[in-house]
């Protein structure tokens, strides 16, 4: 499949999926599901970090103490999943402040979409939403 798509231009496999993710997102409810938040962890910028300090009114050195180690690709990610700032309700307590991958995530609405489509199609695995884009598409194609 991810053959297929890559013959598609560039411009109408963006609009393609951009017009999918809009209608999915209109049907599914995240907090229904959360499954990114229970187990996917974000990389974590010093901007993320920075703004998610302020957030919770603590120093940076009490956030990477408290929530942070490093990776085995040398990236900061929370200490443990599921993610730390979700609630039982599936809400997020640091939402308005979250990281840019979770702000960004499924990453089914971004530009050049080509580029990351492995990531989008492994993603299928874990949200729901891009599940039911790439069953779409693969109708379509």
């Amino acid at each position: 499949m991810i053959k297929k798509l890559k013959k598609i231009k560039p411009k109408e496999l963006d609009e393609l999926f951009n017009g999918l993710h809009h209608e999915e997102f209109d049907n599914i409810d995240c907090l229904d599901c959360a499954n990114c938040c229970k187990t996917l962890g974000p990389r974590l910028t010093n901007i993320d970090i920075e703004r998610l300090s302020e957030f919770l009114k603590i120093k940076t050195s009490i956030f990477f103490e408290r929530y942070i180690r490093i990776d085995e690709d040398n990236d900061y990610v929370f200490k443990s999943m599921p993610c730390p700032f979700l609630q039982d309700d599936n809400y997020c307590i640091v939402y308005k402040s979250r990281p840019r991958a979770c702000r960004e995530y499924p990453h089914t609405d971004r530009k050049n979409i080509k580029s990351i489509l492995n990531i989008c199609l492994k993603n299928t695995e874990t949200c729901p939403v891009v599940a039911n884009i790439f069953k779409r598409i693969e109708r379509m194609i």
